[in-house]
């Protein structure tokens, strides 16, 4: 008891108040107002309406906010009172089938739910030795990634890619055909037209029933869209706590980090690696961080990222990767093939395949991946018609399992495979490799 009151004291009253000194490009400036970083306040306008922002930072003896909304209308001297100083959102069953923007309000035309339980948005990443070891696969639907790049319940993937090479798709059809109890879709900084396609097309209404999506476009402040992917990773760690299996998707981790590195520079951070603040750096794996598997459930996490002009080693990219359990590559060559999904198999990895996969798996992956190699290895030799038959028994096999490859590695978009099934037909084009080889 004496540990709830301690914390209920630590709470700054809600009637704290203060007034608008100044406005500087997004930001605003309060005197008199000692609200903690993150807080939650109000800047009464003259019209009698009021402008949502957040505490970001503090300069001498004055608190910096951040709206939600813009600033016009703002005067210098207008009241700014604090609403919560311990930014939450409501969560509850009932989330589920619905949309909400980043601010956790209900974005669609169904009455709000009543929802019982609050979720802090900024709470603390498990502590590493309460997590207990990955050890259960978790299907996706996906043949290529289900066995080639097996993914384990409480994993966290990557899925990085250009614009325009699939990423909103494959997340669509992981969240109709995954063996997940529940899906958290994240769209961060997407654009306004792409979400209702999303939603009746990739998701669809078998897809929706099961899932919550949280949604900020791109037209909205950057304080909007970085708050969508703490709104999303809450709810995902309300079900995970209740004893769910969760898949969480965000798309995309680069324009979070986008809009952190326009809070941060608003706030007078100064810019580092190619203008990137180190607030977005340490704040990846503060999110990044807190998926996973606990006693109570897991929260599996696929993560997009747009990669800067096919660039897998720019910032962002480089340091998610080290922070992820994996990566999955996109590849755009492959998209212009019509090959889909556009998985580059041999540059994609799974570090938590070898703890949820059977020897039997393991060793099919590896021997499709090594006759994969082979044939990329000599492919320019093969196209110009200078490769000689039996110069390499793997390219041999690759040459006449050409078809039957392409078949298992290529998917329908509306194609549901299930991970015994994807397993199955694996190790029986291992098999006919083997054959081959030996032959």
């Amino acid at each position: 008891m004496q540990a709830v009151e301690d914390h209920v004291q630590s709470i700054l009253p809600v009637g704290l108040v203060g007034s608008v000194t100044r406005i500087v490009g997004l930001t605003a400036s309060v005197a008199g107002f000692p609200a903690p970083l993150g807080a939650v306040c109000h800047i009464a306008c003259e019209d009698g309406g009021q402008i949502a922002g957040e505490v970001v930072g503090f300069h001498h003896e004055e608190t910096v906010l951040l709206p939600y909304g813009d600033l016009t209308g703002v005067r210098r001297g207008n009241r700014v009172s604090l609403v919560q100083s311990v930014p939450g959102i409501h969560v509850g069953e009932r989330l589920l089938g619905r949309v909400l923007d980043g601010r956790g309000r209900f974005l669609d035309d169904l009455p709000p739910p009543v929802l019982p339980h609050r979720a802090n948005l900024r709470t603390v990443p498990t502590s590493p030795l309460r997590r207990p070891r990955i050890d259960a696969p978790l299907g996706t639907g996906i043949r290529a990634i289900d066995a080639l790049l097996t993914c384990g319940k409480g994993q966290r993937l990557g899925i990085f890619a250009g614009s325009g090479v699939g990423k909103s798709v494959l997340m669509g059809q992981m969240a109709r055909s995954s063996t997940a109890d529940v899906n958290v879709v994240v769209l961060v900084g997407e654009r306004g037209r792409e979400v209702r396609e999303f939603l009746d097309k990739d998701l669809g209404p078998e897809g929706l029933a099961r899932s919550v999506v949280v949604v900020a476009t791109s037209d909205e402040p950057a304080l909007v869209r970085l708050r969508a992917a703490f709104v999303g990773t809450a709810i995902a760690e309300f079900f995970r706590d209740a004893g769910r299996d969760v898949l969480l998707m965000m798309d995309s981790v680069t324009r979070f980090a986008l809009a952190q590195r326009e809070i941060g520079l608003a706030a007078g951070e100064p810019p580092a690696t190619r203008g990137y603040p180190p607030s977005v750096f340490a704040l990846l794996p503060r999110l990044l961080e807190r998926s996973g598997k606990t006693n109570q459930g897991s929260i599996t996490g696929f993560y997009t990222v747009l990669v800067e002009a096919d660039d897998a080693n720019e910032p962002i990219s480089d340091a998610v990767r080290g922070i992820l359990d994996g990566h999955i590559m996109l590849s755009r060559k492959l998209a212009h093939q019509a090959h889909w999904p556009a998985i580059d198999v041999l540059s994609s990895i799974s570090r938590s395949m070898p703890d949820v996969t059977a020897p039997e798996h393991r060793q099919a992956a590896a021997a499709i991946k090594q006759m994969l190699a082979a044939y990329q290895q000599s492919e320019d030799l093969i196209l110009i018609g200078a490769y000689q038959a039996g110069s390499n028994p793997l390219v041999d096999a690759a040459l006449k399992l050409r078809e039957e490859t392409r078949k298992f590695l290529q998917q329908g978009m509306s194609e549901k495979a299930a991970l015994p099934a994807s397993v199955e037909a694996l190790v029986h084009l291992a098999r006919l490799r083997n054959n081959l080889v030996k032959s």
